[in-house]
């Protein structure tokens, strides 16, 4: 059974959030949480750091209830997380999931979902004061995020590990980016982690990806170091833009090199 300690997920989360200043003094974060072991395990290291970081912040968690459980409540255990760890947590009830599945019979249901889930916590965040929206993708959903842009839509392009919502006027922070999947599952094991009741779940572009990414480790046990490391340095970026621009600036630096030789 693998044990994943808080300060062994600390130092990789600390490092993302200076090296992109996502934390600033007087910030009131919210953490969307949907219950999952990424949400809840970033809503826990942000607790953790807290304690002890330089910059005061407040911290707050929010969920959106796309409504699948009419028979309980299936966040009940999370509240009583939030409420031992001082979090204050809030609950969203909405009929996103009838929405998608019923009323609309989407055959392809996870971009809308994405849509209308952020928009109910954007307002929901805006209610509570914060600047500042806390999400838990972690290192293997930026490549798989690449991958899915290359592959379907034939853009190079992954989220940014901050971004500001001009709409909102709130900054979106992605502090685990550093940290790998496998490593947040450890840590969750003994987090109140909520089963996804959706049915699309499992069966979706992004787990093709993951399961694409694991069938590439078996023969390049390296790869998700070598993509993440492609995509977080831009002096590994070498693609066609300007092509023009560099071919004459390479070529014009190499005749005034001769020119300067010949002139001595």
């Amino acid at each position: 059974m693998c044990v994943m300690k808080t300060q062994t997920l600390l130092a990789p989360f600390r490092r993302a959030i200076e090296d992109y200043k996502m934390i600033e003094e007087g910030d009131r974060i919210a953490v969307g949480v949907s219950g999952g072991k990424d949400s809840l395990t970033l809503l826990a290291l942000l607790k953790a750091l807290q304690r002890f970081y330089p910059k005061k912040f407040d911290l707050v968690a929010i969920t959106i209830d796309l409504g699948f459980c009419k028979d309980h409540d299936p966040f009940e255990p999370v509240q009583k997380w939030c409420d031992e760890l001082g979090i204050e947590y809030h609950v969203e009830r909405t009929d996103i999931g009838e929405i998608l599945f019923e009323a609309r019979k989407e055959a392809s249901p996870c971009s809308l979902c994405s849509k209308m889930r952020r928009g109910a916590l954007n307002t929901q965040l805006l209610k509570m004061g914060c600047n500042k929206l806390a999400l838990g993708h972690h290192a293997e959903d930026a490549i798989e995020t690449f991958l899915l842009s290359l592959f379907f839509e034939g853009r190079l392009s992954t989220f940014a590990p901050i971004s500001y919502m001009d709409r909102s006027k709130v900054s979106m922070i992605r502090p685990m980016i550093y940290i790998s999947e496998n490593d947040v599952a450890c840590y969750a094991r003994n987090l109140p982690v909520v089963h996804n009741p959706c049915p699309a779940d499992k069966n979706t572009k992004r787990e093709y990806m993951k399961n694409l990414i694991k069938s590439l480790q078996k023969d390049i046990p390296f790869v998700k170091d070598r993509m993440l490391g492609a995509i977080a340095n831009p002096d590994r970026y070498n693609l066609w833009d300007n092509v023009i621009e560099k071919y004459n600036s390479e070529r014009n630096k190499t005749s005034n090199n001769a020119d300067a030789q010949n002139n001595e």
